[in-house]
């Protein structure tokens, strides 16, 4: 990112967006008209000046330089990180000198606040430290807070275990009569009872049976999941410490990232955004250059704020990460990041479809309540099957079809289109309800191509 003449792709800089209304709102300002004074520097600075509404132009500038991710300052309104403003800078930058000359000397304004922001990031490690000292709480006393906690998950086990019975003894026709208050009643027990995992299975219960045809089959399977992972709780001592650990973080036990720290030059693989009413989720994907391990970084963003956390996709950063614990589990912390995000041409191994489908099969082992393994297609061509698409493997007759929500999606056709009928790579989740395609490189030179 700080080498002089490498840029970032339009597809990198959108995939920084907080939402699909910021993607399109910053595309718009990707042009030169409303820009005026616009430059970047050799130590990782991009400015200009927007302009708005209002009688004074808005003044811009992103620290993308920072190795923790891009950094963005705006003087407009907007409470969204970052903001079309930023967006736009980033894609008229993207574009090359002509719009925003390079080697330039930064305004005040913008000088003033990236010299301050870095500064400030200098002392963060001391205070770090400085914090962590009254986290060294009693042993004892937080060995009694886990047990306390355990006897609560216990309990609300126990009546969620007879909730289930109580359904099953009355038939499943007895759930879609009670509507969705009976689940919001019992996973507000499991909120009580300190078991959020348990809590979130439990309201998705709640909403199968008004999903459409074929909702008793499904809710009769998560029904069997839930009670599993019941089982599994109330048994936790005798399961292996892989299996152990999957159970107490599918109940919804905090835990921390135990592994030793890995260092590797970490390939952005995809970035993308769930919410809900009260929380945003982002989920970042990371392949290993040396390693060959792939790594899940989660982030997260209340209040309707998007997460932090921002790494462009299909750029490389050096890096540690330290994972958490569980047989088979992808979540990493990412630790110190040594430079910033870089352009790169790694590319990770792939697979074939067969080979997808068996992973995740042997994934379920270690952890039976998996939605989906990560997993790249090697030489893969999209194509209809009937009404809906699958990705079949070039020159054989195997294939994987998409996940439900892939089928009509923008990613969908921007996956067709670059295939053109051709090989290409996909980066994706493989799971029971099928492949979700979430990046893609064509089969020559060129850079990855977001699908979410």
């Amino acid at each position: 990112m700080t080498q002089q003449g490498v840029r970032w792709s339009a597809d990198q800089v959108l995939a920084l967006a907080p939402d699909a209304a910021s993607r399109k709102a910053g595309s718009k300002l990707g042009a030169a008209g409303p820009w005026s004074e616009a430059g970047s520097s050799d130590e990782g600075a991009v400015w200009g000046l927007c302009k708005g509404s209002g009688s004074r132009p808005y003044q811009t500038v992103v620290d993308i330089a920072d190795p923790s991710g891009p950094a963005y300052k705006c003087t407009c309104p907007s409470r969204k990180f970052p903001c079309k403003h930023a967006l736009g800078l980033l894609l008229l930058w993207a574009g090359g000198d002509a719009a925003v000359p390079s080697a330039a000397q930064p305004p005040d304004w913008a000088a003033q606040w990236v010299t301050g922001r870095r500064t400030r990031a200098e002392g963060r490690p001391g205070a770090s430290a400085a914090g962590a000292a009254p986290g060294a709480a009693d042993p004892e006393a937080a060995r009694r807070r886990a047990e306390r906690r355990a006897e609560r998950v216990t309990a609300g086990v126990t009546e969620l275990e007879q909730r289930l019975a109580d359904l099953l003894r009355g038939g499943l026709a007895e759930a879609e009569r009670s509507g969705y208050g009976l689940w919001e009643e019992t996973a507000a027990r499991m909120v009580d009872a300190q078991a959020p995992g348990l809590a979130a299975r439990v309201r998705e219960l709640g909403a199968i049976p008004s999903s459409g045809p074929g909702w008793p089959v499904r809710l009769l399977e998560e029904c069997a999941l839930l009670h599993l992972l019941d089982q599994g709780w109330l048994r936790r001592e005798r399961l292996p410490e892989g299996l152990g650990a999957a159970v107490r973080s599918r109940v919804g036990l905090p835990a921390a990232a135990e592994g030793p720290p890995v260092r590797d030059r970490w390939l952005v693989l995809a970035q993308y955004d769930t919410a809900d009413a009260k929380l945003t989720t982002r989920r970042i994907w990371l392949h290993g250059a040396g390693s060959g391990r792939t790594a899940l970084v989660l982030s997260y963003g209340a209040g309707g704020r998007a997460p932090e956390t921002v790494l462009p996709v299909g750029l490389a950063l050096d890096a540690e990460v330290s994972a958490y614990p569980g047989t088979g589990q992808h979540r990493v912390a990412l630790g110190e990041q040594f430079a910033a995000p870089a352009p790169t041409d790694i590319r990770p191994p792939g697979v074939t479809t067969a080979q997808a489908a068996a992973r995740y099969g042997a994934a379920l082992r270690e952890d039976p309540w998996l939605e989906s393994v990560p997993v790249t297609l090697d030489r893969v061509v999209p194509a209809p099957d009937g009404d809906a698409w699958q990705l079949a493997d070039a020159g054989t007759d195997t294939a994987l079809p998409l996940a439900p929500g892939s089928r009509t999606s923008a990613g969908l056709w921007r996956l067709v289109a670059l295939s053109g009928g051709a090989p290409v790579k996909v980066f994706g989740e493989c799971g029971h309800r099928g492949f979700t395609p979430l990046t893609a490189w064509p089969e020559g030179p060129g850079d990855a191509v977001t699908l979410r």
